[in-house]
């Protein structure tokens, strides 16, 4: 007799297989965040490697990576995965991983660091969880179901404007320092406070639970962000089309904010975009 698992594979997965990919998730993140946290109190050094200037990756990278791979495997079997540290390849059934969002602050003993886990159908993300395994914080969102930290409901802050507003920027490598200076500069100009973190899912998660206005960055990837998108979009804030498929591994510019100042900051961004391309 033919096996029942694949009628989960249909243009649409039921609210049965939402719920259930939802829960796993965040289980699959409080294990993971077990292992990081066992690496991040040891006494001994973590070894890491390097994969580009200030772009690390870690042991304990490596063994979340293999074990949330393994889990999903294991349990949705049809389902396709992309991670950072192993890649992966279009599916209409995709799970989108950071094993460890801030691995820079991670090999730093700085306690800001994340699993990010975002399950996606036909290119737009259901399920996404953040967790930040030092706090204990779980932070999810279902699509139109809202977003929880820890089971109580979040919703983003009512800023009046710049003057009100603290922005997470995020740096990356992959572009110039002058636009990033240069953005960084237009902020302040503003009036808006300005903080750069190291992590992009703790940053967006913080958009929706209301510690910060927005956050922002020039260049992120898919698993940096698309289950931190959809935390700020169903806690009531703005947040970017991220469309992933074919271009899932490309970097991509990133907003999440509060309406009240999406405009001024798409401004922003767009003039350090233009930098970066030399047509400003």
């Amino acid at each position: 007799m033919a096996s029942s698992r694949p009628l989960e594979h249909k243009l649409c997965l039921d609210e049965d297989g939402l719920v259930r990919r939802h829960r796993f998730a965040q289980d699959c993140a409080r294990e993971a965040g077990k292992i990081a946290r066992r690496y991040f109190r040891s006494e001994h050094p973590l070894p890491s490697l390097e994969k580009g200037r200030h772009d690390l990756v870690t042991q304990a990278d490596l063994e979340i990576d293999h074990f949330l791979i393994e889990q999903i495997t294991g349990a949705f079997p049809a389902d396709g995965i992309l991670t950072e540290e192993t890649g992966g390849s279009p599916a209409r059934h995709l799970w989108v991983i950071d094993p460890i969002d801030g691995t820079l602050n991670f090999t730093r003993d700085i306690a800001h660091f994340a699993v990010s886990i975002a399950f996606c159908v036909d290119g737009r993300t259901e399920s996404g969880v953040v967790y930040d395994p030092v706090s204990d914080e779980m932070f999810t969102a279902r699509r139109g179901q809202g977003a929880l930290c820890n089971g109580q409901p979040m919703r983003i802050r009512a800023t009046h404007g710049p003057a009100d507003a603290v922005v997470d920027a995020g740096y990356s490598h992959r572009h110039p320092a002058s636009a990033y200076v240069g953005l960084i500069r237009d902020l302040l100009a503003d009036g808006y406070a300005f903080i750069q973190n190291g992590s992009a899912a703790l940053g967006l998660a913080q958009v929706a639970c209301g510690r910060i206005d927005a956050f922002c960055e020039l260049s992120l990837k898919s698993w940096d962000v698309l289950a931190g998108l959809l935390l700020v979009e169903e806690a009531g804030g703005s947040a970017s089309d991220f469309p992933i498929g074919l271009g899932q591994a490309q970097a991509r510019r990133v907003l999440a904010c509060t309406p009240a100042i999406r405009p001024a900051l798409e401004e922003l961004l767009q003039k350090a975009e233009a930098a970066m391309s030399g047509t400003d």
